[in-house]
């Protein structure tokens, strides 16, 4: 999704671009392919917040600015938390993250996520709390959380088996390898995959095609699909934060982002 659109709301990490009833929501940090920290996981739940009480917005849409969705967990970030046994960082991208996916989960509007390159770690379970994915053709997939020793967050865990069966779901959370935009659409993940230079106008058409249909039904619809789930969704983010603050804690985690940023296989010793 081009970078090109303006902000509606002041905010340089979420821009906004409004458009009859349709806003669309840019991550914008595309010099770290959208990789979350504090301010862009703050700065996406403010807009959420702020989106779901205005009564003219009919349809959100979720995009990423440059060249990818989101590469998820900024590593860097953590990395450090990591070495200085220091939580103040990724407590508020788990806390903040947890309230952003709950709120596109159960919001009145539908939510629809346009996503192009990179989804990964829970950029990709942000597209996954979506009503609807449409992808580009370029787009890729993971849950990499494994591959630097974390645990999924994000609501990867409740999103992903609904949507893929849980032995998938359990293959792509251990293995942590990425999928491409065809085995995503032959997976049901995303509802559609379009050439990269259509994607805008295709998320475009869709989501005014929405916003123009019966809000009072669609909003209906949306609370039975996915409305009820909330308790158990809460119950399971809950959980998700408090394993993933285990495996941050441990060696494992450490020698993952190591390996990361030295660009070799990590040696993982399961302690």
């Amino acid at each position: 999704m081009s970078s090109s659109a303006q902000p509606g709301q002041e905010n340089r990490f979420v821009l906004e671009k409004r458009e009859g009833g349709v806003v669309t929501l840019i991550l914008n940090r595309p010099e770290r392919m959208n990789a979350l920290n504090k301010d862009l996981v703050l700065a996406l739940n403010d807009a959420l917040t702020r989106v779901e009480a205005d009564q003219e917005i009919n349809v959100v849409v979720l995009a990423g600015a440059g060249r990818a969705f989101c590469a998820g967990g900024d590593l860097s970030a953590i990395g450090k938390g990591h070495q200085e046994n220091n939580v103040s960082e990724l407590q508020p991208i788990l806390r903040s993250g947890m309230q952003a996916v709950l709120k596109m989960r159960t919001m009145r509007q539908p939510v629809i996520a346009a996503v192009h390159g990179a989804a990964a770690g829970a950029g990709m379970n942000i597209a996954l709390a979506a009503d609807l994915r449409v992808a580009s053709e370029d787009a890729t997939f993971g849950q990499n959380f494994a591959k630097v020793g974390l645990f999924p967050d994000y609501g990867g865990t409740f999103f992903l088996p609904q949507l893929v069966g849980p032995a998938k779901a359990a293959e792509l959370f251990y293995t942590g390898d990425m999928i491409d935009a065809a085995e995503a659409l032959r997976l049901g993940i995303v509802n559609r995959v379009v050439p990269l230079a259509q994607l805008e106008s295709e998320v475009r058409a869709l989501a005014q095609k929405i916003a123009q249909g019966p809000a009072i039904a669609i909003r209906a619809v949306k609370q039975t699909l996915f409305g009820r789930d909330k308790e158990e969704l809460m119950a399971l983010l809950n959980l998700e934060v408090e394993q993933q603050m285990k495996c941050f804690s441990s060696g494992d985690c450490g020698e993952g982002i190591r390996a990361f940023f030295e660009k070799r296989a990590p040696k993982f010793q399961g302690k």
